[in-house]
């Protein structure tokens, strides 16, 4: 059973999970376009202050891309099937080298067996809380690159073990974040590097490299981190949907750089997954005017979040 059937009604439920074309259009649309303004940004008042405000905010949206390719595998971005998986794959997934399909796979068994012993993504928050020094060693390696780099590498060396094997890839696909990621490389590479030769082709040839690769290598990394732990990390290892997970208030600066598109609302999207994610806010009132506020696992602010996680132990 869906679990915020047991604290909405269909009748409350049904008007939350409506899609509507117009957003989801509106929402890749805007995704896109902010990306495009960062770098108009950089080309109009070249300086290191646009260079790096356009390396963070495109950092953001490449996070961005891979909440609406998530949207798109609940089916939730269009009211067709066929057009999420399309929009989820072409323009949201394969430029930030993932792929719908294997991402669905994986992610509706995180959302089936939500920590516990075979949820995919227990491995994720097991590892919280942590100690002050650990997370800042792990924000470092974000933030220079060198999470990205290693990634990318681990990528590359799946793609290699799994090619042509078939059962292989199968078994792996809700196994592992890494995997699910490999699985399709062949197909997403070439549409990651199509984005970065644009920007290229757009400005000179050093842009794709700073405007699309060093972002993906850079702030995505850490932005998605601080996503993944603010979502899951240091929470009720239960099947209680009220503790389990975690929504995180975000204001204006937030969600510009670290939560677009509604993703703070976690807790609420575990809680009937098929609800659009513009919708949330919505459910998540109708949530506190049942009273249930003070039983949600709630944070005040992102920086609260990571407090929660292990910030601020020693």
């Amino acid at each position: 059973m869906t679990p915020g059937k047991a604290y909405l009604s269909s009748d409350e439920i049904r008007p939350l999970a409506r899609r509507s074309d117009l957003m989801g259009a509106w929402l890749v649309l805007h995704c896109w376009g902010v990306i495009a303004l960062a770098i108009a940004l950089f080309a109009l008042w070249p300086n290191p202050a646009t260079f790096l405000l356009a390396v963070v905010l495109i950092g953001s949206r490449q996070l961005g891309l891979a909440i609406l390719m998530h949207e798109a595998a609940h089916s939730a971005l269009f009211k067709s099937r066929r057009l999420n998986d399309w929009v989820g794959e072409w323009l949201c997934g394969w430029p930030i080298m993932a792929d719908l399909h294997a991402y669905r796979h994986y992610h509706l068994t995180h959302h089936r067996f939500t920590q516990t012993d075979k949820d995919p993504d227990l491995a994720l928050s097991q590892k919280f809380p942590t100690s002050h020094a650990s997370m800042r060693r792990k924000f470092l390696r974000d933030l220079t690159g060198q999470t990205g780099v290693k990634q990318l590498a681990g990528q590359i060396a799946m793609f290699i073990k799994l090619a042509g094997d078939h059962d292989a890839i199968d078994a792996a696909k809700s196994q592992s974040a890494q995997a699910f990621k490999s699985n399709t490389l062949g197909r997403a590479f070439p549409v990651f590097i199509g984005v970065a030769l644009a920007i290229s082709l757009i400005g000179t040839w050093w842009w794709g490299l700073a405007f699309w690769l060093l972002p993906y290598l850079t702030w995505f990394q850490f932005v998605l981190r601080v996503r993944n732990i603010a979502e899951h990390g240091a929470v009720e290892q239960s099947d209680n949907p009220l503790q389990n997970v975690r929504t995180t208030h975000a204001g204006p600066i937030a969600r510009t750089l670290v939560a677009p598109y509604y993703v703070n609302y976690h807790l609420e999207h575990h809680m009937v997954m098929h609800v659009p994610c513009w919708q949330l806010p919505r459910m998540h009132g109708l949530l506190l005017t049942k009273g249930l506020g003070d039983r949600m696992r709630t944070a005040p602010n992102y920086r609260a979040a990571m407090m929660e996680a292990g910030w601020r132990r020693s």
